[in-house]
């Protein structure tokens, strides 16, 4: 009887490790595509929440990929000609099993769970919710609103287009177009609003003036989630809010659901 528990804590202890590194054979490095990322930056990308910072006009990102790796977030988001930006690296630990794309998508299709996720208001100088209500919708032009799947998906699409409402506490309702795309070592989520973005009278953001894009690859070290934002505003706006600070909660936000969505799925 005690031969028999000693091989099964052996095998608890000893065998899964050894399944994961057998699965993560084929998989890229943290440090292979970000080399030159300094050992501070590092650790904060692997912390429970991650890094993520606020980059202003003409100041040079430290984020950035190694070239050859594949993957260009800021090539895209320029395009947009934004005026603000913001940068963030969260590195998600493997326990268990590694995570995969598939992994990933499922946790991107619970759009209701980004409801209630909490900020720091320095205003209300307390913790509240940045979206009260989170939602999908038929499509771009009817306001019906449609449920995320119950079960899980089993097959990655290689594209898919979603639009969905966010009530943002500071901006009211908010409209957006997800746009999702396999690439040959993860997938990237494009999030663009599709309506202008108001506060009070004034229109803060117009129509596909924000992006953020969060680019998602399993890695040796774990789920890797590379994101940037960026924002089109007025100097006018500028002066009237914080448009740095109000992308970088956002992304924060839109990390800790991602987070989150792969520990509701049992992976982590």
């Amino acid at each position: 009887m005690k031969f028999i528990v000693l091989l099964f804590l052996s095998l608890f202890i000893f065998v899964l490790p050894a399944d994961i590194g057998a699965e993560t054979n084929s998989l890229r490095s943290f440090n292979e595509l970000f080399p030159s990322l300094g050992e501070s930056r590092k650790k904060e990308a692997f912390s429970d929440e991650g890094t993520i910072r606020s980059v202003k006009k003409n100041e040079a990102l430290e984020f950035l990929p190694a070239p050859g790796s594949g993957i260009d977030l800021y090539g895209t988001v320029m395009k947009t000609n934004p005026a603000y930006l913001a940068e963030s690296l969260l590195v998600i630990p493997y326990q268990g099993k590694v995570f995969t794309k598939l992994d990933a998508y499922n946790a991107l299709g619970k759009i209701s769970d980004l409801k209630g996720r909490l900020y720091h208001s320095s205003t209300r100088d307390a913790y509240v919710p940045l979206f009260q209500e989170a939602t999908r919708l038929e499509n771009d032009k009817s306001g019906k609103t449609v449920p995320d799947p119950i079960v899980p998906a089993r097959e990655l699409p290689n594209t898919e287009t979603l639009f969905i409402r966010l009530k943002d506490i500071n901006f009211g309702n908010c409209y957006y177009r997800t746009d999702m795309s396999v690439t040959p070592f993860g997938l990237t989520y494009k999030i663009t609003n599709t309506k202008n973005i108001t506060y009070l009278l004034f229109t803060v953001l117009k129509e596909e003036k924000f992006t953020s894009i969060l680019y998602i690859e399993p890695l040796i070290d774990g789920m890797l989630v590379y994101s940037m934002a960026a924002a089109d505003a007025s100097d006018f706006i500028s002066n009237m809010i914080d448009i740095p600070s109000a992308i970088s909660k956002r992304l924060s936000v839109f990390l800790d659901w991602i987070r989150d969505g792969l520990r509701k799925d049992g992976v982590y």
